[in-house]
């Protein structure tokens, strides 16, 4: 079996688990009885901690001997604290699990894609090769899900989530490639914590991956309370499978057949234009389309979401070294998925709560802002190799 097609069964066990708590855990968290505002703040606190998580797990991913090893251990760790979940009630007891459970898994699609961008590069494959198989899994998972959140009970999502971690644990130990780690398996120069200073006091490292993280949190309204809103417009829980499933099908025509359109573009020109594609979506997603307008809406998902996830992962690549790549890549995740997506999601719930839909137009806001900073790197001389 290659390398390729290993690793893309490693982001098919991983992403048929989100495929299941991303649109669905808000759900399942309203169905325990919290408020939009409630379900705001556990969501967000895991990736308001993420800048903090993010650097402690990458120089604690550092130590192995091999990269994997980690990752199969964050699998395994987030298993168990799904399976935590389904005695728990509460807001303290469910977000301090969220927390533990969020953060252990973000951890794991950066880690994933050092491996999958060194190999891709190493053997000659297209990284999105793998990763769309990723993609195209989270569709029949978002698919499934939501039919039988539909049909039984929104525990369900629950259930699948726990399935999906502990696939991901096995999946990680026993397909990803032996690749040494930077830390007791490697040499140390540049890498650890010194490393990491390098990359948070570089101005140019920052720019990039914080336009990128903006333009990427605009998201969180949509993440958080898409299923919500079309609930209360009268969609059921199936058609928000299909829906979402539609902009990750997008996202896989993007990666597996995108790849010459994504070198001739270069990451400056697709954060740019994941930008813009943001603003635009987010502002007509405010007035609450129906059901025909939001089919091209979440078509835009190949731009909003997967152009600014190719630029941030290449120009981190970029403005990193090989010492320094798995903690470039989780802070450009922690950025992403973190703070300022955890701060755009502790102000989802309360906007939800106030004017529904409207919500977005903060998040048109917010992919505005990134993409001001995305038209400044075409200053850097550095990226223009």
């Amino acid at each position: 079996m290659s390398n390729a097609l290993r690793l893309g069964l490693v982001y098919v066990a991983l992403y048929v688990g989100s495929a299941a708590s991303t649109p669905f855990m808000p759900v399942w968290l309203s169905a325990k009885g919290l408020t939009g505002a409630q379900v705001g703040l556990v969501l967000s606190l895991p990736m308001l901690f993420q800048i903090l998580t993010s650097p402690i797990l990458a120089l604690w991913a550092d130590r192995f001997h091999l990269r994997r090893t980690p990752i199969a251990w964050l699998a395994a760790g987030t298993c168990a604290v799904y399976l935590a979940f389904a005695g728990l009630d509460g807001l303290p007891a469910l977000a301090i699990a969220w927390l533990l459970a969020a953060s252990l898994y973000m951890a794991l699609p950066p880690l994933i894609d050092v491996i999958a961008l060194s190999r891709a590069q190493a053997e000659g494959f297209n990284y999105g090769l793998p990763r769309g198989l990723g993609s195209a899994a989270y569709i029949g998972a978002a698919i499934a899900t939501g039919a039988l959140v539909t049909a039984v009970a929104v525990d369900v999502a629950l259930a699948w989530m726990i399935l999906a971690a502990g696939l991901t644990a096995l999946c990680a130990r026993f397909l990803l490639p032996p690749d040494p780690a930077p830390g007791r398996g490697g040499s140390r120069d540049g890498g650890g914590l010194e490393g990491l200073k390098t990359l948070v006091r570089d101005p140019v490292f920052l720019l990039a991956v914080g336009s990128a993280g903006l333009i990427q949190s605009a998201h969180a309204f949509y993440y958080a309370f898409s299923a919500l809103t079309w609930k209360a417009q009268g969609l059921p829980e199936s058609l928000t499978g299909l829906l979402w499933g539609l902009g990750v099908g997008v996202e896989v025509v993007f990666l597996w057949f995108g790849s010459r359109l994504q070198r001739r573009l270069g990451p400056r020109n697709l954060l740019v234009i994941g930008g813009v594609a943001g603003v635009l979506r987010w502002t007509l997603m405010a007035a609450a389309p129906p059901l025909w307008a939001l089919v091209p809406l979440q078509a835009l998902h190949a731009l909003t979401y997967t152009a600014v996830f190719l630029a941030s992962i290449q120009l981190a690549s970029r403005l990193s070294g090989p010492q320094t790549a798995s903690a470039a890549q989780l802070v450009n995740a922690a950025l992403q998925g973190g703070v300022l997506a955890g701060l755009a999601t502790l102000a989802s719930g309360p906007l939800f709560d106030s004017v529904g839909s409207g919500g977005y137009l903060a998040m048109a806001g917010m992919a505005a802002m990134g993409l001001l900073g995305a038209l400044g790197l075409y200053r850097i001389r550095r990226l223009d190799a």
